[in-house]
């Protein structure tokens, strides 16, 4: 069977996941994606597919950071030709267990020292550059590389320094993290980090997971019909994302909206201001993606719930979820 990964469109259900997923795609800065849940939900399922109708990227032939031209490669590559090629957006995973040089990459130092060389091995952020590095179970990740990754993948740069010698390149990638809350939680500082948080839930709704059997059963058995059927519809969110990419710097945002972010931020106790930047930014990807042309309150009422619920501070007298509280608040505030 072809290594095609299974079709975004034809992922039932799980509305909150695609939609951030797709968000993140139009602008990657929003920040990384944190997907908890029950195991078997689609969640790896659905970032191998939204990276496969991305469109392909284009990348220096044997370049180990898939630079796109030959003045974006480092140094220490020894890459010499222009050539180019087109390549799959990449998909790295990042095992549990990874050590630190597998993940940052590691300096030959004895090299170094003795022939004066920066002999460096490139790591899992240098192949995913321009992608999405994913996480399966990021709650189970020691605390440092979690820290590591959640700093690179805001600065957009990798460094790497041992014995003084320092070597460093673009690490631009979208961070999805899953995990099942149940084996173990993320601190609040770093789950703040994420740009964005939704849970899924496997369906209970007979219908519903019937339907996950028989699409799933299709693609295995019949895959040319299956995917036949599916391209369209992939390839009419392939362009609805590319056109939402040249509208998002047109989209007008009005004071109002700044305040409303504000103060939705305030009322659910949300620490530093990096609940309303990303509010902002989500809910302007979410209005170029429907072609609006100004942002409203829509856009934050859809999107509060995925860009706030995991930056509240823990209630004990309140058991509702997050989520609900979220959508309590954006009523109170909102109307």
């Amino acid at each position: 069977m072809s290594k095609t990964p299974f079709p975004f469109s034809a992922i039932v259900g799980q509305t909150d996941m695609k939609q951030a997923m797709v968000l993140t795609a139009i602008d990657p800065g929003i920040g990384g994606v944190l997907v908890f849940g029950d195991r078997g939900t689609g969640k790896s399922t659905a970032v191998r597919a939204l990276a496969a109708l991305l469109p392909p990227i284009k990348a220096i032939v044997g370049c180990p950071i898939n630079a796109a031209t030959q003045g974006d490669t480092p140094e220490w590559a020894g890459i010499v030709t222009k050539r180019t090629q087109n390549k799959p957006t990449p998909v790295i995973d990042l095992p549990l267990g990874a050590t630190e040089d597998r993940v940052v990459g590691a300096l030959d130092i004895e090299r170094a020292l003795t022939r004066g060389e920066k002999a460096f091995e490139p790591g899992l952020l240098a192949r995913a550059n321009r992608g999405y590095l994913y996480i399966d179970e990021v709650n189970l990740l020691e605390d440092h590389i979690v820290d590591l990754l959640l700093d690179v993948a805001q600065s957009g740069e990798n460094v790497v320094e041992r014995e003084g010698l320092s070597i460093r390149h673009p690490a631009r990638f979208v961070l999805v993290g899953s995990g099942n809350p149940e084996e173990g939680e993320l601190r609040p500082q770093l789950l703040d980090r994420f740009g964005l948080s939704v849970e899924v839930r496997s369906p209970t709704d007979v219908s519903q997971r019937v339907e996950v059997i028989k699409r799933r059963d299709a693609f295995e058995q019949d895959f040319d019909s299956f995917i036949g059927i599916y391209s369209k519809q992939d390839a009419k969110i392939r362009r609805a994302i590319l056109a939402a990419r040249k509208a998002l710097p047109q989209v007008e945002t009005p004071d109002a909206i700044l305040r409303d972010c504000a103060e939705l931020c305030i009322a659910l106790g949300s620490d530093g201001l990096r609940g309303e930047l990303t509010l902002l930014r989500t809910a302007r990807a979410l209005a170029a993606y429907r072609k609006n042309k100004t942002l409203n309150r829509d856009h934050l009422r859809q999107i509060a719930p995925i860009a706030l619920s995991h930056r509240l501070r823990r209630d004990p007298l309140d058991e509702a979820g997050s989520s609900t509280r979220v959508a309590r608040t954006v009523e109170a505030v909102l109307g």
